[in-house]
């Protein structure tokens, strides 16, 4: 894999009314724009998006160097914690977080390429959701086919979104400096302060930030990672927290607080009022910056269900790799189908409500990890290392941000606790697998040969760890 991988998430993108019952601390009002803007800072601030090196990116940028294998948070919370709270982590990414985050982002890819086709009306659901699936069928074939074509996808799409944030920012902060600051009158003015809403407040914009963690995912793949992770997520937090600071500053300078709430695809309605002339190209840009997020996500995620086969957590098929192209196909395929019905049923809001909790939870696990890896083996070589002080702080507010979360949206949340507990018994009778019948596991082992044959796909021959 290039060393000049750019980490990217196209959640700013996604309206704001889908995001709107858990992204402002106020309950029943539109955000206050000043407020607004503290909470997507602090939200980058607590994601380690600035220089400080005293957040959770940093965290990572030491596992990655600690652990030099690829597979992200499993292999993060197999080396430090045991095997039972790593398969955990698998079973939640693949059984709804990845379908969930990858079902959350096709939607705002469907939504913006449907849009300016109906507007001013409202294009209707079933269309949204069909071009969706097109999307991810698109970005899986990508994956499937070759690991250099899905890395030079990623780039592209990368720059292509960089370019779409710049058409934003550039006349947003013109007309700020023309002086058009009414919308940030009385901008921390609010009526109703409910901080019981603060978890998905931070999850919303938490999810917002995200990706940097996929180069975790492929770190057998990155050329000298012991330099370029932290150089690659330092770079990638730097540069994400102003762009979309500015792009924040740059939507509240057009629009009221009540515009941003109501439109459905709030970079269409900024261009209308802003880039008359090329108010038809940001849904297009919109839309492919889309399809990189969710091409980023198919190339990383995988890599942790094939490290956890590798490890005997898995069915070993999905630690092969096809015998010409050297995809992990199996593993792709995999997330395939799982996308495609949460895409069907899902929706924007629930989505990231739903994914967040156990993904935080896992996070706030791994970087506990890490501090008990580094008392029990002090002498261990760390590349990079986070002040012990920072790293306590952080995983202490990562617990409670996840335990009132259950108090802030207890559905959600507490559905997807029982369904990460889901896997406990699925541990024991999968990885143990000698306590299954004879008979079962000669069924599995014959499925399973039948599968490599039909999917030209054989264990690696190199070992990259």
């Amino acid at each position: 894999m290039e060393e000049d991988v750019i980490c990217e998430r196209s959640g700013y993108f996604v309206p704001h009314r889908s995001r709107r019952p858990a992204s402002p601390i106020i309950d029943a009002h539109p955000d206050p724009p000043l407020l607004s803007q503290v909470l997507w800072s602090e939200s980058a601030t607590f994601e380690g998006r600035l220089s400080r090196p005293d957040h959770r990116a940093l965290c990572y940028a030491e596992l990655g160097t600690t652990f030099t294998k690829s597979g992200g948070h499993y292999t993060y919370l197999l080396e430090t914690l045991g095997p039972l709270p790593a398969f955990l982590r698998l079973w939640a990414e693949f059984l709804f977080i990845r379908p969930a985050v990858a079902s959350y982002v096709s939607l705002a890819f469907g939504r913006y390429v449907v849009d300016p086709f109906f507007s001013p009306c409202a294009p209707p659901t079933a269309l949204i959701k069909l071009v969706s699936i097109l999307g991810v069928t698109f970005v899986v074939a990508i994956n499937c086919w070759s690991v250099t074509l899905a890395s030079r996808t990623q780039i592209t799409l990368t720059f292509i979104k960089m370019f779409a944030l710049v058409l934003i920012i550039v006349p947003g902060i013109m007309a700020l400096a023309r002086g058009q600051t009414e919308n940030f009158q009385n901008g921390f003015e609010i009526d109703t302060l409910t901080l019981n809403k603060l978890p998905l407040a931070f999850y919303s914009g938490l999810y917002a930030y995200g990706g940097w963690f996929y180069l975790n995912f492929v770190t057998e793949e990155v050329i000298n990672p012991n330099r370029n992770i932290p150089l690659a997520i330092i770079f990638s937090m730097v540069t994400v927290t102003v762009c979309y600071v500015l792009v924040n500053v740059a939507y509240y300078t057009m629009m009221t607080a009540e515009e941003l709430l109501v439109s459905d695809a709030v970079a269409v309605t900024f261009a209308n009022r802003a880039l008359h002339g090329l108010a038809s190209v940001i849904p297009v840009l919109v839309a492919v910056s889309c399809l990189g997020a969710l091409n980023g996500g198919f190339f990383g995620a995988p890599r942790m269900l094939f490290v956890g086969a590798r490890e005997g957590h898995w069915p070993v098929l999905f630690s092969m790799i096809h015998i010409r192209r050297n995809t992990p196909l199996p593993a792709v395929l995999l997330l395939y189908p799982l996308v495609v019905v949460m895409v069907a049923r899902g929706e924007i809001f629930q989505l990231i409500n739903f994914a967040s909790f156990s993904r935080w939870l896992f996070i706030a696990m791994a970087t506990m990890g890490m501090l008990i890896h580094r008392y029990r083996f002090p002498l261990h070589p760390r590349p990079f290392k986070v002040p012990l002080a920072i790293a306590v702080t952080f995983t202490v507010v990562c617990f409670f941000i996840v335990g009132l979360s259950l108090y802030s949206d207890p559905w959600n949340t507490g559905g997807s606790c029982a369904l990460t507990l889901s896997g406990v018994p699925v541990y024991y009778l999968t990885v143990h697998r000698s306590r299954l019948p004879a008979r079962w596991r000669k069924s599995f082992n014959y499925c399973s040969k039948q599968l490599q044959i039909l999917l030209e796909v054989a264990q690696q021959e190199v070992q990259t760890y």
